[in-house]
């Protein structure tokens, strides 16, 4: 890849709120991480090669005796997830009071949130009635598809 257009892509991702870029080309993958503290940004630069072969059993067992350990740390709850990549804002405007806040009882189909895409504004609904557990992400922040919102009890 090219040096100038690598600085470019770097410059795209220090300008933006995207935190991770990963680009695959024909002679290369490349992977900018922007971080905090003394060195912002991680680049990785690796040459496309074939798929790896599949590992052996022996080295399943490992990861499956790590699952376990993380089971106790997963959140009780249905997860809203983002439908789109964009902007997601918790109220219709920047004065107006949010759709949901932590506690609030919700129906399926009520507005929970809105998310900005391509300056479109789409109300995202509840996939289910319950308590609002948590809010996940800020006001503002650039969420990705799939990317949990919030969860509801």
């Amino acid at each position: 890849m090219d040096l100038r257009k690598l600085k470019t892509l770097i410059d795209l991702v220090s300008d933006s709120n995207v935190s991770e870029l990963e680009i695959t080309e024909a002679e290369g993958k490349v992977r900018i991480v922007k971080g905090s503290g003394p060195a912002p940004f991680v680049a990785a630069i690796a040459p496309v090669l074939a798929p790896a072969p599949v590992a052996a059993p022996a080295a399943a067992a490992p990861s499956a005796a790590a699952e376990p350990a993380a089971a106790p740390v997963a959140e009780t709850g249905h997860r809203v997830t983002s439908p789109m990549v964009g902007t997601f804002y918790r109220s219709s405007s920047p004065g107006a009071k949010a759709f949901v806040e932590v506690g609030d009882s919700v129906k399926e189909g009520d507005t929970i949130c809105i998310i900005e895409a391509m300056k479109i504004l789409n109300e995202i609904e509840a996939d289910k009635s319950g308590v609002v557990k948590e809010v996940l992400c800020e006001n503002g922040q650039a969420v990705e598809y799939g990317q949990a919102l919030l969860v509801i009890e």
